[in-house]
Order: structure tokens, then sequence, then C-alpha cells
């Protein structure tokens, strides 16, 4: 039997979780003396809230270490093989901690840690993919493998509303975020080889910006893999999400549209308003 973990940076529902039998290990937020849970006793909104009222983003941090030994050891001792995905090693040390975790127990050649090399739901599209390998029967190694190929053509990208939370975490300049408050200017930042890159700048409303940007990517989700592709969000109007959707069911491209809520840790750098559509190349 071959278990699948992910970090709790997939941004997965709850439902696709359960669907397809994932565990996740959650990274932790830092939020002035406090220290929480990502989708255990934090929620996006709340960190909006307090990030509002104290002018600056929460700190974020990688799994811990025991928490990853407790939950590799409940699979290793049962005689299963794991899968443990991670966020971007660009941006986390999750992935360092999870081949410790892995040391720790002794497990090196049970315990398979795999870099995505991307976040959110670009994480979620290989989990999702390695999961229907495993429950397929397919072996660790071969899975490996697949997923190292795989993860290469994963397009994550999305358009962010306010550049003051990328400001406060000291992702982007004061001067450039008040520029782009002043200006109603939306940068698409695009994950490439594990790091984020700012890309195209959009002006205007927020939801002229997204509307805009979906269609730009047209041509590439023509060509997209043709299994899902996900609309992620950090907290945006439900009529803007519903109309995302609407293009990509036009393109008569998609078996499955899937619609996430991004966690506490994505959210918390990108701030509200946030989408992204994440797809795979075919």
């Amino acid at each position: 039997m071959i278990k699948i973990i992910s970090d709790s940076t997939c941004d997965l529902s709850e439902e696709l979780l359960n669907k397809y039998d994932i565990d996740i290990l959650p990274l932790h937020v830092v939020m002035g003396d406090k220290e929480y849970i990502d989708g255990v006793n934090i929620s996006p909104d709340e960190i909006y809230v307090w990030s509002d009222e104290h002018k600056e983003t929460p700190k974020t941090s990688a799994v811990g270490i025991e928490e990853a030994i407790n939950l590799f050891r409940k699979y290793t001792d049962a005689g299963e093989e794991i899968i443990a995905f991670a966020i971007s090693e660009d941006m986390s040390t999750t992935a360092n901690v999870m081949r410790i975790a892995a040391e720790e127990l002794e497990k090196e050649d049970k315990i398979h840690v795999i870099d995505s090399m991307n976040l959110s739901t670009g994480v979620g599209h290989l989990v999702v993919e390695a999961a229907i390998m495993a429950k397929n029967g397919e072996s660790a190694e071969t899975i490996v493998n697949e997923i190292e190929k795989m993860r290469h053509r994963v397009r994550a990208s999305f358009v962010i509303d306010t550049l003051v939370y990328l400001q406060r975490g000291g992702r982007c300049s004061s001067v450039a975020a008040i520029a782009g408050g002043l200006l109603k200017l939306h940068p698409k930042i695009v994950v490439e080889n594990g790091k984020m890159i700012a890309s195209k700048k959009y002006r205007g409303s927020i939801d002229s910006a997204i509307l805009k940007y979906v269609a730009d990517l047209e041509e590439e989700l023509a060509k997209a893999k043709k299994d899902r592709v996900f609309i992620t969000h950090s907290g945006c109007d439900k009529e803007l999400i519903a109309k995302v959707r609407e293009k990509l069911e036009a393109l008569n491209r998609f078996d499955e549209i899937l619609v996430t809520r991004a966690g506490s840790v994505i959210s918390s750098h990108c701030g509200p308003g946030t989408l992204g559509v994440l797809f795979m190349e075919e």
C-alpha cells in the first residue's frame, strides 16, 4: 500500500482529500506571539483582520518535525510506503523537514519526499495525480518518476488584488505597493522553476483584471491536460468566480473544473481577492 501525504499548501478541498484518501501535514502561521496551525485553528479571514489591525503580514513556518514523524510513523508502522509532497523548496524548508523525519524513523527507503517546485493547487495537481496512480496499483518508484517528469508541466499563476500584503511581507517595496494602489495595478504572478515571478500587470478593477487574465490564458488552456483545472482564490466574490468558471466551461476542454479556497499560509502572503487558474500541460 502507498499513502499520499501533502503539506497544507496544496489547497485541496476536504472533499478532494477524502475522495483521494490524502493526508495533510500543516504548516504554521505566526501572528504576534501566537502560533497557529494552517487549516486547523486559523482561517484566512481571521488573518486578514489581524494583518489589517497590526499593519503587518503574519510569519509562516514549515511543518513541525514531531508532527511529520508522528504522521509518517502511523503509516510506516502499518507497513505502508509514503509519498510526501512539499511546497517548493525555494519557498519553504518543509521538504527538508520531511526528509529529516524519514531519517529519524530510519525509513528513507519507504518515505519518498517530492519537492513540488510549486505552490497551492499547483502542488494539488501533482498530489491528485499521485493518488490516482497509487489507487491504480502503481509502485512508489513509478509514481515518483512520473511525478518528477510531470511537475514541469504544471502551470500556476494568479492575479493579486492588492500589493499591500506582499509589501508587508517584504516581497514588494512600499513605493511599488503605493503606486500599485494609486494606479489600480494588479500583477500576475507566475511560478517558474519553483520561484514566484512577477509577470504582466493588469489595470482597472480586480474583476476586470481577473477576467482579462483568464482570457489571456485561453490559448494555453486549449492545450491543457483535460482531466481537471483548478480555480483557486483567497476570498473572491462568488459572482466573479462564477464568471471565471463560465469562461472555462465555454472552452469545452476539461472533465472537471474545481474551485478551491486557498489556505491560511498562501492567503497570508497574497491577501484577499487573489485568484488563479492552475492546470497542467498535456
